[in-house]
């Protein structure tokens, strides 16, 4: 062979060799970015294309599913209560999924290896492919009783309500606002779409945000139940003893206002006095809590703070979730902020319910889930979340001591709007001061029957158009709470 015919064979060669290595790169390395990839029109239509299972609450009522429609993509995934589930379900678009519906998307897709079967039945048999369905632990009752609760405090509320099953972890209710309408973010005009989400993005008062779980903030004084377990867990006191009171309290290593803690008027005795336990908690006395945080001690506030979740991820239904935060460097000082909720104390409402849930619980905080089951088109059960230990915060007999005090604190205290006729409620107020001008937090937590808790609910509002004098945690979030309860109570 001569030079030129055996330069030309050896450059064919090499681009031979060329495409096979880039065709290998593009059908094995690269295959999954390419699908994943929002510009690639040919998986978008295929991924229309299929009928996406649905979303279930109750007794298998969708709040997503796939309806045929008369364009190209075939199926329009839609959302029957669109504003109260947004947080929930997410959305399933071009652009992106969220929510359960990015969770659980190969089982709604049916891509899931557990439905191969079901695949294969629809190939041979000419059906077009369906995914699996999704049911969640939600009560429809309770997240009704949550989202009109929430929506009752005016049109620019923005907070979140949280309702679990103390013995198992199961999410009641889940429901964050402002919200936002996941049917726009499905359509199949994509330019619709892009400004849609372009719109919501850029909403400063962030209604794709699930304030549920993402949003973290002072719990103020519901996190006082979190140290009255914490010093009776230690064996300082117990319901019926007498704590420190007084009406203001200068805190260690401080000198003058700024280390100087008042209870805005509320009835906690005089400077130097001891008050019962119960009247310390009925009248959320911030000067209390301080003194017996000391007494408590920062190790033992980290070790109850953690029990009950503080500092750790224990949430994987949905995504991303904020980890609350108890701090565990603090000076004496900022020991005593932390057992009324303040310093650098922050608590996502999901974190709170779990508290009120614990102690309810009989001291044993169980992992919260949402995901009820896993289903095949057919409704097969593909698997059952079985409930699950998270940890042991305290003893049952503290989580008794301090369920006594919380439910003193709603038939004689600040918690009062939580009160159910009938029945026995435990419950919290909390008023977190924001150290800016703006209006203070507002929170709730609570659980019934305190003798046989079915439910416990935290509510927390971030911010709404109520004058800042009228802003309370037992006047907004008690009602809310106690419409929660009764929807799963009765």
């Amino acid at each position: 062979m001569n030079k030129p015919i055996r330069t030309i064979s050896i450059f064919c060669l090499l681009l031979f060799l060329a495409l096979m290595v880039n065709a290998t790169y593009l059908q094995y390395w690269k295959a999954g970015k390419l699908n994943d990839d929002p510009r690639n029109r040919r998986e978008l239509v295929a991924s229309y294309s299929r009928e996406r299972g649905a979303i279930l609450v109750g007794r298998n009522n969708p709040v997503a599913k796939s309806v045929e429609s008369d364009d190209e993509y075939k199926y329009q995934r839609t959302y029957p209560k669109p504003m109260e589930y947004a947080p929930i379900t997410g959305w399933f678009s071009y652009y992106s999924s969220t929510g359960i519906e990015r969770t659980e998307n190969d089982v709604l897709s049916g891509e899931d290896s557990r439905l191969f079967v079901t695949k294969l039945v629809d190939l041979l048999s000419n059906d077009p492919p369906q995914g699996g369905n999704v049911l969640l632990t939600v009560d429809p009752k309770a997240q009704d009783a949550a989202y009109d609760g929430l929506k009752a405090l005016g049109a620019n509320v923005q907070g979140a309500v949280v309702a679990l099953e103390p013995a198992t972890g199961k999410v009641l209710a889940m429901t964050s606002l402002p919200t936002y309408d996941p049917n726009k973010l499905a359509s199949h005009d994509l330019q619709e779409v892009t400004q849609d989400f372009k719109r919501l993005n850029e909403d400063p008062t962030q209604p794709l945000l699930n304030r549920a779980i993402q949003t973290r903030l002072p719990p103020g004084s519901t996190f006082k139940v979190v140290t009255a377990a914490a010093a009776i867990d230690k064996g300082l006191y117990t319901a019926d003893d007498l704590v420190p009171g007084g009406s203001t309290y200068q805190l260690p290593l401080t000198h003058g206002p700024t280390g100087l803690i008042d209870n805005e008027g509320r009835s906690c005795g005089a400077n130097g006095q001891k008050i019962p336990f119960t009247q310390a908690m009925e009248q959320s006395c911030n000067t209390s809590f301080a003194q017996i945080a000391e007494q408590v001690g920062a190790e033992d506030m980290v070790k109850t703070a953690e029990g009950f979740g503080f500092n750790s991820h224990y949430f994987d239904d949905l995504t991303p979730q904020a980890e609350s935060v108890f701090p565990t460097e603090l000076d004496d000082a900022q020991l005593g902020q932390t057992g009324f909720g303040q310093f650098d104390v922050s608590a996502t409402p999901l974190q709170m319910a779990m508290v009120a849930a614990g102690l309810a619980n009989g001291g044993t905080v169980m992992r919260p889930y949402l995901v009820d089951s896993e289903l095949s088109a057919d409704f097969d059960v593909l698997d059952q979340t079985d409930p699950q230990e998270l940890s042991r915060a305290v003893s049952s007999t503290t989580a008794s001591e301090v369920t006594k005090l919380m439910v003193s604190t709603v038939d004689n205290g600040t918690a009062s709007p939580a009160a159910i006729p009938g029945i026995s409620v435990a419950g919290k107020t909390g008023t977190a001061q924001t150290g800016t001008d703006r209006s203070p937090y507002a929170w709730f937590i609570s659980f019934a029957p305190a003798d046989n808790p079915q439910v416990a609910v935290a509510v927390m509002i971030q911010n709404a158009d109520i004058p800042r004098s009228e802003i309370a945690g037992g006047l907004l979030g008690g009602p809310i709470a106690k419409a929660v309860m009764e929807a799963v109570i009765k």
